[in-house]
């Protein structure tokens, strides 16, 4: 056997380990820290303004599976008042046909991902818990008005160090800091 043939891939193997060993740590404490997502991010949520609605049930109708149920009566003025809005994200595979085919602009993706559940029936959403709120905003996904308020997306690998641009500035976790609550 001759050193050319095994030794040299295991030297740069070695050496590209090394490099990164002195290195520090740019992983981020998922739970505790977060990342700025993307604008036009199609997340496990609705949002649903009720002083756009009308209540024409395009999106209802443009749902592929039937998950947006919508029931309204006359009002006084010849319009359509919503009594029940409920959309079911359990069985919901966020396409965005809703989104898209809302002409009145009152659908809309939201930016939320972390909506897991113990009990299916907490993933019907009603019209109370489709408003927007401080935790429910808006995605810039099909509207392109919102998406120039959001902020820009974080992305580890576009981080500057030297400009401080490009992404959220990360402070890397230090080898022998360990987090909290992990009994070590």
């Amino acid at each position: 056997m001759r050193f050319e043939r095994y030794g040299v891939g295991i030297a740069k193997g070695m050496a590209l380990t090394l490099r990164n060993f002195f290195r520090p740590p740019i992983t981020l404490q998922y739970p505790e820290d977060k990342l700025v997502i993307s604008r036009r991010l199609r997340g496990n949520e609705l949002v649903w303004y009720p002083d756009r609605c009308t209540g024409c049930a395009t999106c209802a109708k443009s749902c592929p599976q039937g998950n947006i149920e919508i029931i309204t009566h006359v009002g006084d003025s010849n319009n359509y008042v919503v009594d029940k809005f409920e959309v079911d994200t359990g069985r919901c595979m966020f396409c965005g046909l809703c989104v898209e085919s809302c002409p009145y602009e009152a659908l809309f993706m939201g930016l939320g991902y972390e909506r897991a559940q113990y009990r299916r029936g907490q993933l019907v959403l009603s019209k109370e818990e489709l408003q927007p709120s401080d935790i429910r905003q808006p995605s810039g996904y099909a509207r392109p008005k919102v998406e120039q308020t959001l902020p820009r997306q974080s992305l580890l690998i576009n981080w500057d160090k030297e400009k401080e641009e490009g992404g959220q500035k990360l402070s890397p976790l230090p080898m022998r800091k360990r987090r909290k609550g992990n009994g070590l």
